[in-house]
């Protein structure tokens, strides 16, 4: 793939390099139905039985912010349809198969004699994944302004990077990564759909050193820093 001068990519000797195993390694491109992300969660509240007041399998909801300060007691309408245990609230997301990449695998395998008889949400295996957001406006995307783009093409911010995709529908504008909505998924092949690219090792040591500037907010050294001062001269020439 050909990278203009003033991005990351043009940096790297090979950015995206293919990968036909279906496997969940680190730096794999994906695809997946990930939540959008809001300030405040909404949950879903019952309301009302429709008709027959005995039939508990099926029931009205209502959305609502689900603010943890406020003490109403949204609902105790019982819905054997969706029963939520005490100390427990039904989140409602919006969510879209979007592209992906897996920045980590997940950790080692639990042994069966620990985890018996247990629930298996508890040690179910998950992958962490980060999300990209097409660039470009068009008819079903909000996409980004020209000028904050511009900006995260040049690395300003420790939470986006912009990146060229690999892949069928990928705008002429790009994609943004959101480095802070990090997400956990099901290690299970039913949750994802492989593409065949992957990050090359270089290109993950940036993504490595993009993700300890994020989370220790620490300005990044290493080939980060020496990429980002090198598009500085670029933007000064």
């Amino acid at each position: 793939m050909n990278y203009a001068d003033d991005t990351i990519q043009a940096y790297i000797q090979r950015w995206w390099i293919e990968h036909k195993n279906n496997d969940f390694r680190r730096g794999r491109l994906i695809h997946a139905f990930l939540p959008h992300v809001h300030q405040v969660p909404f949950t879903l509240i019952p309301k009302g039985r429709d008709e027959d007041p005995t039939n508990h399998t099926k029931i009205r909801y209502t959305m609502k912010e689900l603010k943890l300060l406020e003490k109403e007691d949204l609902s105790t309408l019982p819905a054997a349809a969706l029963t939520v245990p005490e100390g427990e609230k039904i989140l409602a997301f919006r969510g879209k198969m979007r592209p992906a990449l897996i920045i980590s695998s997940g950790g080692k395998d639990i042994s069966r004699n620990l985890i018996k008889e247990k629930p298996k949400w508890q040690t179910a295996p998950t992958i962490l994944v980060v999300p990209y957001y097409g660039a470009e406006r068009s008819g079903q995307r909000a996409g980004f302004r020209k000028e904050f783009v511009d900006r995260v093409k040049k690395a300003e911010y420790p939470n986006f990077y912009w990146d060229k995709l690999p892949i069928s529908g990928e705008g002429t504008e790009g994609s943004i990564c959101r480095l802070d909505h990090i997400f956990p998924l099901g290690k299970h092949h039913d949750s994802v759909k492989f593409t065949q690219h992957c990050l090359s090792e270089e290109a993950m040591t940036i993504i490595d050193e993009w993700l300890h500037w994020l989370i220790e907010d620490i300005e990044p050294s290493g080939d980060l820093q020496t990429v980002r001062e090198g598009l500085l001269e670029i933007e000064k020439l």
